[in-house]
């Protein structure tokens, strides 16, 4: 039984996909307008394990991650300067190529952690008539207003505002708003389309009913999560941040639109911290992960760091904490070395002691897991093994190895730290040739094709992951 914590229920639930064996997940992505810094990463290093384990359940997962390359402001209050332009003027660079520019960067970036790549990537700039059509659906149904030549969204018309982020009063509600829009009816009335009257310098523009301007920010992720995943998906994850603004008016402007739930389940993980604050770009005190790489740290040690800390609490993030995850992960990295040294040397069956061992450390890792993304359990369950394995190593047979080696490969499907990255893997070569056309289709931009293709990998046990060296195939389970 898999059970993980509801932000809107706030209690730890039993999982099921809505329809059948496919979970339906939603991904809050970045907004690219600076590089993401290893605070951010730790969302996609849950939102990652979280598929995995899933994967691992012998679940199919569809996961959209969206890429915002226009309409968020400094503030999400709707004020404030553009971010993509705060980009551009920063680097003498137009805002197309800022947005192109630190999508690739983020790419190479969940490349290096190995976090499988989403089934459907998609930047809001590819998808601003799908966010037209909501906000015309929205106007239609009386949930919109114009005021200042924007198209606002009147939360007084929707009952149930705030219930993710516990804001059952208008006055808690105004208080998370902190600076002030004249435009709007109430403070925490928000903005679905900007025009002509707001940011003359703004580059991105588009046509529209309302005129030429731009999306509001949390217009996005409603029209592209419903679009690909439809209404109500299973999972939509995001930082702790995202609760009491942004996801909370998706959830209001998709569920005016349809009348029904936005996602049955909502996942959010704590910020990492410095020891003054949380790391933040505003406040100057972020790090980034090639920054780490260039001190001499490898990306999946921080990965490794990430997952000794459950997802739910906080991380606070010193350098001298990190050494001591190097160390961990070097640990766990020479003992399954060891153990694919040893189990190359002969080809004999493993002892019976060998395989309740095994079996035993399995229903640890998965119980670990399956209770609301355990990482911190589940790997020391993995080091308890390799405790007694070292105490009585005298006891083991040589065929002992081998099932070893390959419980830990196993164990890394769900913890995607790179145990098997020096291993070459016999891929099928039918997974091969879907792959290949999966490559083929994504080339022809045949979006509906690719999704297909990878789908039927990863009903066979693999996963694609693309990365800026071309796409790789990873055995999951």
């Amino acid at each position: 039984m898999i059970q993980f914590y509801n932000t809107l229920t706030r209690k730890k639930e039993s999982f099921k996909p809505l329809k059948g064996k496919t979970v339906r997940m939603y991904t809050c992505g970045p907004t690219v307008y600076n590089y993401v810094h290893i605070g951010n990463l730790r969302a996609y290093i849950f939102a990652d394990t979280l598929r995995r384990v899933l994967l691992l359940n012998n679940y199919r997962v569809k996961q959209v991650m969206n890429i915002t390359d226009v309409g968020h402001l400094t503030s999400d209050a709707d004020i404030g300067e553009d971010k993509m332009l705060m980009g551009a003027q920063r680097e003498g660079k137009t805002v197309w190529e800022i947005a192109t520019f630190y999508t690739e960067a983020f790419m190479e970036n969940i490349g290096d952690l190995t976090i499988l790549s989403p089934t459907i990537v998609c930047a809001a700039t590819d998808h601003i008539w799908l966010q037209i059509a909501l906000i015309q659906k929205l106007q239609k149904k009386g949930y919109t207003y114009l005021a200042g030549g924007n198209v606002y969204f009147d939360t007084g018309k929707y009952k149930n505002y705030g219930a993710l982020a516990g804001l059952k009063h208008k006055k808690e509600i105004a208080i998370a708003r902190v600076e002030k829009d004249s435009n709007k009816k109430n403070q925490h009335d928000f903005v679905l389309w900007f025009t002509q009257s707001k940011f003359q310098d703004q580059d991105m523009k588009w046509d529209s009913p309302w005129g030429v301007g731009y999306p509001g920010w949390h217009i996005e992720c409603s029209a592209m999560a419903t679009y690909y995943l439809g209404q109500p998906f299973d999972i939509h994850t995001g930082g702790i941040d995202h609760i009491p603004v942004h996801h909370t008016n998706e959830i209001a402007q998709s569920e005016a639109a349809a009348g029904k739930p936005l996602a049955h389940v909502w996942m959010h993980n704590e910020f990492l911290v410095t020891a003054s604050a949380k790391m933040a770009k505003s406040a100057g005190n972020f790090l980034t992960l090639a920054s780490l790489k260039e001190k001499g740290y490898d990306p999946l040690a921080y990965r490794f760091f990430c997952l000794q800390t459950q997802y739910r609490q906080q991380l606070q993030f010193t350098f001298d904490a990190l050494d001591a995850a190097v160390s961990g992960y070097e640990s766990l990295r020479c003992a399954v070395e060891e153990y694919k040294r040893r189990a190359g040397r002969v080809k004999k069956k493993s002892s019976a002691r060998m395989a309740v061992l095994l079996e035993k450390t399995r229903k640890k890792f998965i119980a670990a897991l399956n209770d609301d993304l355990g990482t911190p359990a589940a790997i020391a369950s993995l080091f308890e093994l390799i405790r007694s394995v070292n105490k009585n190593q005298q006891s083991l047979t040589p065929g002992d190895y081998a099932p070893l080696h390959s419980f830990f490969l196993y164990a890394d499907c769900a913890l995607g730290l790179g145990l098997d990255t020096k291993r070459m893997q016999d891929i099928p070569q039918a997974i091969t040739a879907l792959a290949l056309k999966r490559e083929q289709a994504r080339k022809e931009k045949q979006w509906a094709a690719a999704d297909a293709f990878r789908e039927e990998i990863e009903e066979a046990g693999y996963a694609v992951q693309d990365t800026q060296s071309g796409t790789t195939i990873q055995k999951i389970r």
